[in-house]
């Protein structure tokens, strides 16, 4: 079993910027992709960025340009940093872990135009 926890959500204004972190605990596997989705109301659960234990990124086109992943494996711990705040980036945030998808509990990120 993988436990992750998330931190850093919070409500900004557009144009504004913030960073979320997630902490992998447990069994862990050395070869892994952490990963960032978000899910609005009414919406699917998609992707925002991922990141490998290798440190090769993958994001969302939506999102390029103005959110970073980054990780930090001797803290089992990955970032989002998220600038350019707009409005249609406000959903609630989940950390991944993979192999078998494993789920933090979400964090609200709201953006006021």
């Amino acid at each position: 079993q993988v436990q992750l926890v998330e931190s850093g959500g919070g409500l900004v204004q557009a144009g504004e910027s913030l960073r979320l972190s997630c902490a992998a605990s447990g069994s862990r596997f050395s070869i892994n992709v952490m990963g960032w989705y978000r899910q609005a109301p009414g919406k699917q659960r998609e992707l925002v960025a991922s990141i490998t234990s290798g440190g090769k990124a993958n994001y969302a086109d939506s999102v390029k340009g103005r959110f970073t992943i980054s990780r930090d494996n001797a803290k089992n711990t990955v970032y989002l940093q998220m600038n350019s705040l707009k409005p249609e980036d406000t959903s609630v945030y989940y950390c991944n872990y993979k192999p078998y998808d494993y789920w933090g509990q979400g964090t609200q990120v709201t953006v006021s135009s």
